[in-house]
């Protein structure tokens, strides 16, 4: 239960797609609604969208570097002060990672900080149809599914690469709407 004297708190994490341009939207229409909204991008996230626009879009920095001067601790004390976590997007190389409980980056070392017991973990998957059907990818996403990761589904139609099919990020206005509801948040 999110205190009524505060801001709900959500933290995206963002990993390298093309569908980093959509998170943006997400982010942007979510402090618009009044959530308090920090983000975390891999490095191949930040090949798609720059930290200038993430820090902008939410007014905090942007964390990447769990091994930046003074962020030592960043990974436990983002897990603490979120409500809600949502990877989107999240990869296949993220998602498999997730599910092996590699912790070594920032994005690994949270989603073992965070406490999937007590408050919700969410992944928005976003790839090639091909990619997001593959046996290995599957597995993942059962696996994260069953310790208790909420997996979004996927919107079906062009991809990126030119391909049709499953794997588009769900559209930001579903995302948006679902974080809302969680969030207790008037959905505007």
């Amino acid at each position: 239960m999110i205190p009524s004297d505060r801001k709900p708190r959500l933290l995206i994490l963002l990993s390298g797609s093309i569908s980093c341009y959509k998170a943006c939207f997400v982010i942007s229409h979510l402090v618009q609604s009044g959530i308090e909204v920090r983000t975390v991008a891999t490095p191949s996230a930040l090949q798609f969208i720059g930290k200038a626009t993430l820090e902008g879009l939410t007014g905090h920095p942007v964390a990447s570097d769990m091994w930046e001067s003074g962020r030592a601790m960043e990974h436990i004390n983002l897990a603490r002060w979120a409500d809600l976590a949502l990877v989107c997007p999240a990869t296949a190389n993220t998602i498999n990672r997730l599910s092996a409980g590699m912790a070594d980056d920032l994005v690994g070392s949270l989603f073992l900080a965070w406490e999937i017991q007590k408050k919700p973990w969410w992944i928005a998957p976003a790839m090639n149809v091909a990619m997001l059907n593959h046996p290995l990818t599957q597995a993942s996403l059962q696996k994260l599914s069953n310790v208790g990761v909420r997996v979004l589904p996927t919107d079906s139609g062009p991809l990126a690469c030119g391909e049709e099919g499953a794997g588009r990020l769900l559209e930001p206005g579903k995302i948006i709407t679902e974080v809302l509801v969680q969030l207790g948040t008037k959905i505007a």
